[in-house]
């Protein structure tokens, strides 16, 4: 079983930036598509980011390209989410999905228990 541990969330003003991380452990990390999601309160979860395994390809949802950026080391079991220019639009509970065979979606196998995002105006 693969055990996934989302950490660097926290509070951050409009256009600032944040880093989170995503520790996984127990299946073999290089073998893994990863990706971020997150859930507002009251909004259906959604896509953020994905990476692949063999390639490193990453996919963003729209709203984001160009201010986040997803990357992994395989050598750290760690995938990352740099957040740029953050907006009050990007305050959700943040988690971290994987799967073996695929990009993650919603109904990704692997989940961590989330880390909050809070964009100030």
């Amino acid at each position: 079983q693969v055990q996934l541990v989302e950490s660097g969330g926290g509070l951050v003003q409009a256009g600032g930036s944040l880093r989170l991380s995503c520790a996984a452990s127990g299946g073999t990390f290089s073998s893994l598509h990863m990706g971020w999601f997150r859930q507002a309160p009251g909004k259906e979860r959604e896509f953020v980011a994905a990476i692949t395994w063999r390639f490193s390809n990453t996919y963003y949802l729209d709203s984001v390209k160009g201010r986040f950026t997803i990357s992994r080391d395989n050598a750290k079991s760690t995938v990352y989410l740099q957040m740029n220019s953050l907006n009050p639009e990007d305050t959700a509970v943040y988690y971290c999905a994987a799967d073996y065979y695929h990009r993650p979606t919603s109904q990704a196998t692997y989940w961590g228990q989330g880390t909050q995002v809070t964009v100030s105006s």
